[in-house]
């Protein structure tokens, strides 16, 4: 790894990551606040009243606990989409854009290779990435302990935010993968944000169950559950574990192609 190109590159994308956690950090701000006993019940009868609209977002019952009221209602869409989008945008700033700009001919013309160019980006989307996660975590407990203290079962917790690592370890993997392969920034948008969102909505239609529930199979959001994580379920950790491995091979490919392929410089 290359460390001057890597501090340059998070000195770039800061403001972004920046923006990204002050988002997350009103969000989660918020939803911990709803963890009301009189508010639980009045979600509770909107979820029976319109079950499908509110599994279509992920969310179901409230929860008796807190861990399982943000499994819900934070873990069932907010913490995915917004750090999937951040994934998207990041990883496409770190490797086409400079394709697609010319100024990858200025970091291949310095005294690197383009293996150590293609895996210091790597570690600029993955540090940035799980930095972010971890700044989340310790604001959700922090929040749970001051509004809520001792509710939060912090170890279960915990264990609930590894397995959200293992998905966007999969999603970094995939959008790194779709920006050494390409030339345009426009392409890479359009299959890096693309597939991920389409693969969302999948899994958004599969939650309102019925003759739908068969569609979680088509989509890897599915190897990551936030409520059999929760319960203990081994087979939660399995997927998991499918979801570094798919993770892994993207990466390994992506660096790989980028070794090898022409470049229009």
């Amino acid at each position: 790894m290359n460390t001057t190109l890597f501090m340059r590159e998070v000195r770039s994308s800061y403001k972004l990551w920046l923006i990204f956690i002050a988002i997350l950090a009103m969000y989660i701000s918020v939803i911990i606040s709803m963890f009301d006993p009189k508010l639980g019940e009045t979600l509770d009868l909107f979820a029976k009243a319109m079950p499908e609209m509110m599994s279509l977002f992920g969310m179901g019952e409230t929860g008796a606990t807190l861990i399982e009221f943000l499994s819900n209602y934070l873990y069932g869409m907010l913490m995915i989409v917004f750090p999937m989008v951040f994934i998207i945008m990041l990883a496409n700033r770190l490797v086409v854009a400079h394709v697609d700009s010319g100024s990858m001919t200025y970091l291949l013309a310095s005294p690197n290779t383009r293996r150590k160019v293609a895996f210091t980006q790597m570690f600029v989307l993955l540090s940035m990435t799980f930095v972010l996660l971890v700044i989340c975590v310790g604001i959700a407990i922090g929040v749970s302990q001051a509004m809520f203290p001792g509710a939060l079962i912090i170890g279960d917790f915990l264990l609930l935010n590894l397995g959200l690592a293992c998905l966007l370890f999969a999603l970094c993997g995939y959008c790194f993968f779709i920006s050494c392969i390409s030339n345009e920034t426009g392409r890479a948008v359009m299959f890096g944000a693309g597939i991920p969102t389409f693969f969302y909505l999948v899994q958004m239609l599969a939650n309102m169950g019925g003759k739908l529930a068969d569609l979680k199979y088509a989509t890897i959001f599915t190897l990551f559950n936030p409520k059999a994580i929760i319960a203990g379920d081994t087979s939660a950790w399995w997927m998991c574990g499918a979801l570094v491995v798919i993770g892994a091979i993207f990466f390994v490919v992506g660096i790989a192609r980028f070794e090898k392929r022409d470049l229009p410089l």
